[in-house]
């Protein structure tokens, strides 16, 4: 089994960096997501025993006192740590300037998604998942599309 220090990747792609034990999690250790995000913990057989998420941005999740996008402030994280852009210029998502989605497909924020295939493919075009009902269904429902119309008029002649 494995024990001491080393990185274990698993099938989704998300790879362990840190301590093991007998086989397990054992010890300071992280799990990074292959979109970025990482969990930091202090690991006890497997069960993680404190830790935190940091996402691809920076922002720490923080399970008390959790502020971000709560209803009340819907600013993006960019725009609490570094402010608002000027009047006229919108901020469309939390990265500046946003992905080009591609054409017909909604970006469902760790990737595009495809409503013709139901497939969710990351920024750089692999593969994540098959959306089942429930995503696609919300996805269609919340997310930002790519658009169909240009809102450039045409020159005249």
């Amino acid at each position: 089994r494995m024990e001491g220090f080393g990185y274990y990747t698993l099938p989704t792609g998300t790879q362990y960096r840190g301590s093991l034990w007998d086989g397990m999690f054992h010890g300071k250790g992280e799990l990074r997501r292959p979109t970025g995000g990482a969990y930091r913990a202090l690991w006890d057989r497997g069960v993680p025993t404190q830790g935190k998420y940091a996402f691809a941005d920076g922002l720490e999740y923080e399970e008390e006192k959790w502020l971000y996008c709560d209803g009340y402030d819907r600013r993006f994280y960019t725009e609490i740590c570094s402010g608002f852009k000027p009047p006229g210029i919108a901020q469309l998502t939390n990265l500046d300037p946003p992905k080009i989605i591609p054409k017909g497909c909604y970006d469902c924020g760790d990737g595009f998604y495809n409503p013709k295939t139901r497939v969710v493919v990351d920024y750089k075009r692999k593969f994540l998942r098959n959306a089942d009902d429930d995503e696609h269904e919300w996805i269609l429902r919340t997310c930002r599309k790519a658009w169909d119309l240009t809102t450039e008029q045409e020159p005249k002649p």
